[in-house]
């Protein structure tokens, strides 16, 4: 054998081996269909997630199970099912979605900024054109009274050349006569006072007045020390007097701004310990207290400031560094619950949409199926989950990709070819303050009582619950982008709860809350949950002759609308929404 073929051989060697791996993934993965030669399977016919190695009821809506032959479905899978050997070959690892903090710690994310006191300009006491800076980079430390830059000004020309010639007329006039002598002194003083006003210090004006010639270059000093954060000035340009040419600030203190959500403000208070964490330090602490709390929101971002004075001796904690932070709030504030969280390594974003992976285990089996959520802002290693997770269900963080891959490959959803996001854009969204909160909360309240007067088969309680739900609609009064909004959501969820008030029995009450039951998604999709306490939105889909429809109620215990006591807990919680929180598209559906 030449040492030329060895290459060759190799490289085929390899190939081989990657074929064979590469057959050993696709002879453990599969997805949505089942080994019948091996094992007969049994699912629901109206629940295909469901498999068992034999007869028995559906776990979710008691029916009968049916052979996976008899109830299969060509349609494209929507699901990846791993055996054992192929999870372990591809590395997959997952956590469960997670509140985010525990009871006593808060955590914020912010950004290092300088103290606004220590904040001052160097400006142009006199206006011309700038010669010369002697301080050219943001960054470098300046000394009270250092020049920092030199300017040509005609009107410090001009006026010390009147102080020259006012010098040697009264040299000149020294041995005249009094009144003359009087005279040339007077207008010594006049030039010096001169450029005094121009802004000129006493000590440049003796040596001015020293001169022969006067001067071209005219010294700009700083009259404070600090560090340049920004150098506005440039050579060769025409200022003005009081253009600002440098802005300091002394970094020996800085700021950490802190982003506070709307439901963390009443557990923070001026002078709280906080322990701060940055990214670019890795394994120190930074300790401060709360110095300031923002009395305004950001209508957008729902978030206000927090403001936290940590010492910075050695200059370490740089301007415009990320920062996370834990506030030690004592106990947490009775009521409030805190954000679902994900790991920033489980989403697979494609635009404005996230797709994670969530695990369903049934009897046996372990599948995995792609699931559109809605996220916040990302804090630190996490995402807060606004819409489209459960607590306690888990979300693969590691691997999602290639069951993405593969599903794709075999025409399921993946996350190239799902519908895109058609809940609110972030623009669109429509925040409430707490006033306005106040206004809409009972409408969703009474909706819950008719949902639960339906589910316990009361039509005439449903029927009463329905009349109040309208007059709770009537007296929302919203203002601005959420009366526009209000109009446009509020008028079809008034119509429908006239329907169910109106119903002669309770199927013709149940059919009515269908539409109503989606209105009322709308309005918590645009304007968010104004309740204090959890909303879920549960599904059927023996609703209707099997058309599925979906419902919001409180509780996570199934409790069905449209069987009542004949199905109570025949369905699925498909969506949690906290306090404050923005439903996601689709959800329920």
């Amino acid at each position: 054998m030449s040492r030329s073929q060895l290459p060759m051989l190799l490289l085929g060697a390899v190939f081989v081996l990657l074929a064979f791996l590469g057959g050993v993934m696709v002879a453990d993965m599969d997805v949505g269909t089942e080994h019948a030669e091996h094992t007969e399977l049994y699912t629901c016919s109206m629940h295909p997630q469901i498999r068992n190695h034999g007869p028995g009821d559906c776990p979710i809506c008691g029916m009968d199970l049916v052979p996976v032959g008899e109830g299969a479905s060509s349609a494209p899978p929507t699901r990846i099912m791993l055996s054992d050997r192929a999870r372990a070959l591809a590395e997959l690892q997952t956590i469960p979605v997670q509140r985010m903090r525990e009871a006593g710690e808060l955590r914020l994310l912010g950004r290092v900024e300088p103290d606004e006191s220590s904040r001052k300009d160097v400006t142009a006491w006199v206006g011309g054109r700038i010669d010369r800076l002697y301080v050219r980079t943001t960054g470098e430390q300046v000394r009270r009274g250092q020049t920092v830059a030199s300017l040509y000004s005609p009107e410090v020309y001009s006026a010390h050349q009147d102080l020259i010639a006012a010098r040697e007329q009264v040299e000149r006039l020294a041995g005249g006569s009094p009144t003359a002598a009087a005279a040339a002194r007077s207008a010594l003083t006049a030039a010096r006072d001169r450029l005094r006003l121009l802004g000129v210090p006493a000590d440049e004006v003796t040596r001015m007045e020293e001169a022969d010639e006067p001067t071209q270059g005219t010294p700009i000093r700083s009259p404070f020390g600090g560090t340049v954060i920004d150098r506005v000035a440039t050579e060769g340009a025409y200022v003005q007097t009081g253009a600002v040419l440098y802005r300091l600030a002394d970094l020996d203190r800085v700021w950490i701004e802190l982003d506070a959500y709307e439901s963390d403000l009443p557990r923070i208070d001026v002078g709280m310990p906080v322990t701060i964490a940055v990214e670019a330090l890795p394994g120190e602490l930074f300790e401060g207290q709360v110095a300031f709390v923002d009395p305004t929101l950001d209508p957008q971002r729902r978030t206000a400031g927090v403001r936290v004075e940590v010492p910075n001796p050695d200059g370490r904690l740089r301007p415009g560094l990320f920062a996370e932070a834990a506030v030690h709030t004592g106990e947490a504030a009775p009521g409030t619950v805190p954000p679902l969280v994900i790991p920033a390594t489980a989403p697979l974003f494609t635009g404005k949409r996230a797709v994670v992976y969530v695990e369903v285990r049934t009897e046996g089996e372990v599948a995995y199926e792609p699931r559109t959520v809605r996220l916040g802002p990302k804090m630190g290693n996490v995402y807060p989950v606004v819409a489209g997770l459960l607590e306690g269900e888990h979300v693969v963080q590691r691997g999602a990709f290639a069951l993405d891959a593969d599903l794709q490959i075999h025409g399921g959803p993946s996350m190239m070819t799902r519908p895109d996001d058609q809940a609110p854009s972030d623009e669109q969204l429509v925040p409430l303050t707490d006033t306005e909160r106040a206004h809409v909360a009972p409408v969703v309240e009474t909706y819950l009582a008719v949902q639960r007067a339906l589910a316990e088969d009361d039509v005439s309680a449903a029927r009463s619950a329905a009349e109040s739900l309208v007059a709770a609609i009537d007296t929302v009064a919203l203002t601005g982008d959420a009366a526009a909004s209000w109009r446009a959501l509020g008028e079809p969820l008034r119509n429908q709860a006239l329907r169910v008030s109106g119903a002669a029995d309770i199927d013709a009450a149940r059919v009515a809350f269908e539409p109503l039951s989606d209105a009322l998604r709308r309005v918590l999709a645009t304007f968010g949950n104004p309740t204090d306490g959890l909303l879920h939105v549960a599904y059927c889909p023996m609703a209707f002759d099997n058309e599925g429809a979906s419902w919001v109620q409180e509780g996570r215990a199934i409790d069905n609308s449209y069987f009542g006591d004949a199905m109570r807990t025949c369905g699925e919680v498909r969506t949690e929404l906290a306090p404050g929180g923005f439903l996601a598209a689709g959800s329920g559906d």
